[in-house]
């Protein structure tokens, strides 16, 4: 996959999503289109994930210089 940004990955998800909504695909464009959106879709939610477990560690590391 290409590198990207998580935005760059949300606005080509909401791109997917609203092209399969629209319909007048084929099935091998639709099937194509799907699986390029669960990639993003994993993408996306590492990407929160990480960020997640960034701040945690970032509060805790406030969290102990309060303390000393």
């Amino acid at each position: 996959m290409v590198q990207r940004t998580y935005e760059q990955a949300e606005k080509r998800l909401e791109e997917i999503v609203n092209e399969l909504q629209k319909g007048g695909k084929t099935l091998d464009e639709s099937v194509k289109l799907f699986e390029e959106g669960a990639l993003l879709s994993d993408f996306c939610l590492q990407a929160l994930k990480n960020a997640e477990q960034k701040i945690t560690r970032l509060g805790e590391t406030n969290a102990d210089e309060a303390q000393v």
